[in-house]
């Protein structure tokens, strides 16, 4: 483990957190220290619940430690189970209360508690959150799903989905529309929505859709193995990948593809000619696997964006995210440290970023748009309206979050271009008030550019003046310069004024003029 300011994943009881917070009936007893109770504060305010999760902790502080905390486990478990009356309970350790190998699981099942208790054996120090996730949800199905005659019609059990996923709760909703277009109907979606009692008629349905590879291909496998039921490999997020999605059921199954794609506009969309602003536009994305696999796919065969870099932050994907990378003409970035994934980002100068929470901040930083595609997320990434990712409602919401920071760039880019009209410089008004009128006497007749200017403490010479001539090694924008700068692009002016001042800083040139300018465009050209 390592301290650091954000982090992608938290440890894998977070995880464990985010299946029984999803789940209902079933109860998590945490064996953790004062300050590891925090399930409160990611459920209710990130991802804005109406309850609390359902978390017990004994809370043991520094003074319990040279007493019985074995104890104080035991007693918090019959707490819970005599407050809540949970179906099943789970139980586990935080990563310090890991430290004093206390074996949560040994103590829980030395007591007489009437409800299966699943003991988690989840290693702090060498896993994250999404395995914890995977391994809960894992264990929580070997333990409680068992072997039964199948239903009188096609069903299918929806796997994956979370607590603080990124809008696994609209995710459903649009993969249940999907396969009843079908007259396939879903059997349990677990965890989210289900109960242990859910849990244990899995084995009811003909098969199994994998939702999220993170957090239940363990499960769907286990499933595959002891139950006869097949899943499906296909996440469909995007056009090409809902049609691949249910041509993948249709031959499971052997139902013929029934769908309904009246409400599917983008791709009218990305084959008109507005369009073809986007054409062409430098994109990295970055996040979890599956969500950057489906985008990449989206932004190249749907948008038709250029990836020039991807990569995903849990390890556990990165093989397929590699492989992917590889089909792209990439290498794959996977890396948790979010200071190497800003240094990728600002080496590559993409015009868009595809990311999570993390990449928002680096894009406002670097002055790069940027449009969320996969958790962590913040709280404005779970909102009120139904905003799926998967199925056909999924491909408008993700077309429409990915260009809008697009198109609000051009608008911006044309409001700085013409920051100088007499009409739109920051002096007038707003030009569609009609009761605001320019702040300015009268609107010049002719404009014309001030000359460009130099301070008094820059040596004044020709463009081709050496810096060890002059004796400063600090390069000076000119203002006609820095006026010309301002005309390009906002998403690619911060690379236009690195190349230029290196190709200055190359040509010993410590004035940087309009000639520069083009000058170092025309190197970086050819």
């Amino acid at each position: 483990m390592k301290l650091t300011v954000w982090t992608y994943e938290g440890p894998p009881h977070v995880g464990a957190m985010r299946v029984a917070t999803g789940m209902t009936g079933l109860h998590y007893v945490l064996h953790a220290p004062q300050g590891d109770t925090y399930a409160d504060l990611l459920f209710t305010m990130i991802e804005r619940r109406n309850h609390r999760p359902p978390v017990s902790y004994t809370t043991f502080q520094a003074r319990d430690l040279g007493a019985d905390t074995a104890g104080l486990f035991k007693q918090s478990c019959q707490d819970a189970y005599d407050r809540f009356q949970p179906q099943a309970m789970i139980v586990g350790a935080s990563c310090t209360a890991e430290l004093i190998q206390d074996d949560p699981g040994g103590l829980a099942e030395s007591m007489d508690i009437p409800v299966p208790v699943i003991a988690l054996e989840l290693p702090s120090y060498q896993r994250k959150e999404s395995f914890g996730t995977d391994e809960t949800f894992f264990q929580i199905v070997r333990a409680l799903a068992r072997p039964m005659d199948r239903t009188a019609h096609v069903t299918a059990n929806l796997i994956g989905p979370t607590a603080l996923g990124f809008r696994h709760r609209d995710d459903i909703t649009e993969v249940t529309a999907l396969l009843e277009d079908m007259g396939i109907s879903v059997n349990v979606v677990a965890p989210m929505t289900s109960s242990p009692a859910d849990i244990a008629r899995m084995g009811a349905a003909h098969f199994n859709v994998l939702m999220y590879p993170e957090h239940a291909e363990a499960a769907a496998r286990w499933c595959e193995r002891e139950l006869g039921q097949p899943f499906t490999k296909t996440v469909p997020i995007g056009v090409g990948a809902t049609r691949d999605f249910l041509a993948e059921v249709a031959q499971i199954t052997g139902i013929s593809v029934k769908t309904d794609e009246s409400r599917l506009r983008q791709p009218w969309w990305s084959a008109s000619v507005d369009s073809t602003y986007l054409t062409g536009k430098r994109v990295f994305i970055f996040g979890d696997g599956t969500h950057v696999a489906a985008a990449a796919r989206i932004a190249r065969d749907e948008m038709g964006f250029e990836v020039v870099g991807m990569g995903c932050y849990n390890r556990e994907m990165a093989r397929p995210i590699r492989a992917l990378a590889k089909e792209f003409g990439l290498t794959a970035l996977i890396s948790d440290d979010y200071l190497e994934v800003e240094s990728t980002i600002e080496g590559l100068s993409p015009e868009m970023i595809l990311g999570t929470q993390m990449e928002r901040h680096i894009g406002k930083r670097l002055g790069i748009p940027c449009a969320v595609i996969s958790a962590p997320v913040h709280v404005q990434d779970f909102p009120a309206r139904y905003s799926p990712q998967m199925g056909w409602e999924g491909a408008n919401v993700i077309f429409d979050t990915w260009i809008h920071p697009l198109v609000m760039g051009l608008e911006e880019h044309l409001l700085h271009m013409f920051r100088d009209d007499f009409e739109f410089n920051d002096a007038a008004g707003p030009s569609h008030h009609g009761g605001h009128a320019p702040q300015a006497l009268s609107a010049p007749t002719d404009i014309t550019p001030e000359p460009a200017t130099v301070p008094e403490s820059v040596a004044t010479g020709p463009v081709g003046t050496d810096t060890a001539a002059t004796g400063s090694d600090v390069l000076t924008w000119l203002d006609d310069a820095e006026r010309e700068l301002k005309k390009i692009p906002f998403f690619v002016r911060g690379k236009a004024r690195r190349n230029t001042e290196k190709f200055a800083t190359e040509k010993g040139v410590s004035l940087i003029s309009v000639e520069t300018l083009y000058e170092a465009k025309a190197h970086y050209a050819r």
